[in-house]
């Protein structure tokens, strides 16, 4: 897995784990956007660099076995990584990916993502990763979640 360096081009790996006790010392609203302590009842990962302990992002998801769904709780880059002046790229799109091979690991041709979106940024996530519109929700399954694996090397 890979992101981008935005001023550089240059790609970066980066890898993604469980979020670990000690980690939530240093996961602060002010720096990721949400009260991250609130999902220790969900999953949590964190993307970072192999050889680096800065968390560039995070994500809680949620595993629905009756719907034969993952859940995308919460997703979240760094603030530094937020916005027209971010200093890496594909953060998000790495973890949404990871949720989509985690979601074939459990069920196989059957995988499903469902993400709660912003209101503003159900569309960014359509156009940019392929999501479906569900009403409320939006989905990824079959082709365009293969697809959005395929794009971030997961």
């Amino acid at each position: 897995m890979e992101i981008t360096h935005v001023k550089s081009s240059q790609k970066k790996d980066v890898v993604i784990e469980l979020v670990s006790e000690e980690d939530y010392l240093f996961i602060t609203e002010d720096d990721y956007h949400f009260d991250w302590e609130l999902e220790k009842k969900n999953v949590v990962y964190k993307l970072k660099f192999p050889d680096d302990d800065e968390i560039l992002g995070l994500m809680s998801l949620k595993d629905i076995p009756s719907e034969s769904r993952v859940e995308i709780i919460l997703l979240a880059s760094s603030v530094i990584n937020t916005g027209k002046n971010k200093i890496y790229d594909g953060i998000a799109g790495n973890l949404i990916a990871f949720a989509c091979r985690e979601s074939v690991r459990l069920y196989a041709d059957y995988a499903f993502v469902s993400l709660h979106p912003k209101t503003e940024l159900k569309s960014y996530y359509m156009a940019q990763y392929g999501f479906q519109d569900a009403g409320r929700q939006i989905y990824l399954e079959s082709k365009p979640l293969f697809n959005l694996m395929n794009k971030y090397q997961i």
